[in-house]
Order: C-alpha cells, then sequence, then structure tokens
C-alpha cells in the first residue's frame, strides 16, 4: 500500500493540474472564431426581379453560408414576395441577417416579423431589436446592426454600438448599417449617419458594412474615418482598435448608379459610369456580392475578400487580417 503522504501528494497534483486545465479552457472559450472557410456575402439594395435573383443564384453558387443584407430589400413594400424570392433560391432556412433600409420603413414592422421567424426556425437568438439596433453572434462572427438615419436616434446607436463592440470577445466584428456620410460612399449621398458611428466602429476594429448608394465602393486602411486618413495603400488590410475600412456594396439588384465623387481613400469603386480619369473606378458595373471567407488558411484571423458580378467577373480582390485580441 502506498504511504499516505504520497496519495495527499499526489490528490493535490491531480487538483492543481485540473484547476489549471479548467483555467486554459475558460480563458480560451472567451476568444470567439470562427469555423474554417465560414463564407459571408454581403449585399444591399436588392428588389424583385431578375437581377436580384442572379444575385442570390450567385450567392448560392459562391458557396456562402451565410447573407448580411444592408438594408433596402425589395422597393415595392411586399415583404412577402421578398421572402419568397430568398426562400425559393437559398431555402427557408438559410442564414439571412438584415438590417432596416429607408425604402423598408413602409412595411418594417412585416419584414422585421419575418426575420425573426427565420431566426426562430434556425435556432438562433440576438440581443436588442432585430434589424434596427440588435446584435448577433453567428458561428464566431459579431454583427452588430444599427438603423442609423433610418430610424431611432443618433446617440442612442452609437452608444449602443460602443457598447456591444467593447465588450466583444470576437476576433471578428461586423458594423452594418445602411445609409452612409458623403463621403463615405461614391455617388451621390448626403451625410446622413453623422461620424460618430463610424469612428466608434473604428476604434474598436470593426469592418464597417454599408448599402443605399447602387454601386460598390472599398476604401483603404484607414486611421481616422471622419478625415478619411489613409494607413496604408496596401492589399492586406490589418485590422485594430484605431484602424479598419469601410465598404458599400449596394448592388444586390436594383439599378446601378454612376459615380459622382471622387477620393484618395478609395481602393476600388465599381459603378455603371465612372468620373473621368479615375484611377480606380470600374464602369459598366452590373449587380454581385461582396464574399468574405474568414478563418483561411488555417489562420482564425485571416480572411479573403472578393467583389463578384453575375457575370462571374472578380471585380475586386483584398485580404483582411484581424490583431484583435478580447
Amino acid at each position: 500500500m502506498l504511504p499516505a503522504q504520497f496519495l495527499r501528494h499526489s490528490l493535490l497534483l491531480l487538483v492543481c493540474l485540473n484547476i489549471h486545465l479548467a483555467h486554459a479552457q475558460t480563458k480560451k472559450s472567451l476568444t470567439i472564431t470562427t469555423p474554417p472557410n465560414f463564407k459571408v456575402a454581403f449585399i444591399g439594395d436588392q428588389g424583385l426581379g431578375l437581377k436580384s435573383q442572379q444575385v442570390l443564384q450567385l450567392i448560392k453558387q459562391e458557396g456562402a453560408q451565410a447573407v448580411i443584407h444592408l438594408g433596402d430589400f425589395d422597393y415595392y413594400n411586399q415583404p412577402q414576395a421578398w421572402e419568397t424570392q430568398i426562400n425559393q433560391v437559398l431555402g427557408k432556412n438559410f442564414p439571412y441577417f438584415a438590417v432596416i433600409g429607408n425604402h423598408d420603413l413602409p412595411k418594417w414592422p412585416e419584414y422585421q416579423q419575418l426575420l425573426k421567424d427565420r431566426m426562430a426556425r434556425i435556432g438562433l437568438t440576438w440581443q436588442g431589436e432585430l434589424g434596427e439596433q440588435s446584435t448577433i453572434v453567428y458561428q464566431g462572427l459579431q454583427i452588430v446592426m444599427l438603423g442609423v438615419g433610418t430610424i431611432g436616434d443618433f446617440d442612442a446607436h452609437n452608444q449602443y454600438l460602443a457598447q456591444q463592440l467593447q465588450q466583444s470577445k470576437a476576433i471578428w466584428r461586423i458594423a452594418a448599417w445602411h445609409k452612409n456620410q458623403q463621403a463615405m460612399q461614391a455617388g451621390g449621398k448626403i451625410d446622413e449617419t453623422g461620424w460618430p458611428v463610424y469612428e466608434t466602429a473604428r476604434l474598436n476594429g470593426a469592418i464597417i458594412a454599408t448599402g443605399h448608394e447602387h454601386s460598390y465602393s472599398r476604401s483603404y486602411l484607414l486611421s481616422n474615418m471622419q478625415q478619411q486618413t489613409i494607413d496604408n495603400k496596401e492589399n492586406t488590410l490589418k485590422l485594430s482598435k484605431g484602424k479598419s475600412f469601410v465598404f458599400v456594396s449596394g448592388l444586390g439588384g436594383i439599378e446601378e448608379r454612376i459615380q459622382r465623387q471622387s477620393a484618395p481613400h478609395w481602393a476600388k469603386i465599381y459603378a455603371k459610369t465612372c468620373l473621368a480619369l479615375d484611377p480606380v473606378c470600374q464602369p459598366n458595373a452590373t449587380s454581385g456580392a461582396l464574399f468574405a471567407t474568414f478563418n483561411v488558411d488555417k489562420q482564425a484571423n485571416k480572411a479573403n475578400f472578393y467583389f463578384k458580378n453575375i457575370n462571374q467577373e472578380v471585380i475586386d480582390q483584398f485580404t483582411v487580417i484581424s490583431e484583435l485580441k478580447p
């Protein structure tokens, strides 16, 4: 029989080992990551028609596992027709997350209920008022959706965004809303959201995803949104607290619009027509989606982005590295 002193010592070591393992597991669980090769499609300004259906078919073809819709659904105030269009291509239980746009206001309660019903069918929960001031954490991706500029108080939206991002444990954070500041789109939109939400997202390393303008545009990595201060022009964008980028994905199926302004902070613009001599604008835009594949190359903090149109043309490609730590 082993001496009692040895048994007590062995028991103490076992207890200490269990405590250490539990602490390590708890620490690991604080960091939220996506599954490998998790692909999301970003679209906005959709409509009901052939092109909007082709965009959904493109999303299915590309193997996207979720959609983030950046406002303006069908433009005809027909919630059920919009839902049917999605279901016919992607299915009733496809993860489809949407934020309110200005064209959705007249029938917003009906649209919102359809979104809630979809969440219930696939067993997902959210925090806040879905689609207008809410947070969804899906497969490790934190999506904060705001109706800023469309519905609700500007300060309340910014306070909510700050609260959600500051307590986030996710490597990947998306700040999504529909409208823009004038400098944050390439068309004719005016200042409609205020700068605080842009700056709050940047300070917390969140990718800023918007729609509203019917074109595609993507900025360089910026260290100040209001001043459009370029951190660098590399095609690998390194997210951190204080540095991020913004994109407009507004070619979901409705008519395309022309470029009306040019600025040095844009890395890519895709519009119906371009301003003369603009170095980054590509004309003859047609509908498409921005795709992001997170956790690629066995790197949880690496993502590959590309914008692809319904003609199978890749318009923009870039890599994003998240340097965020909980």
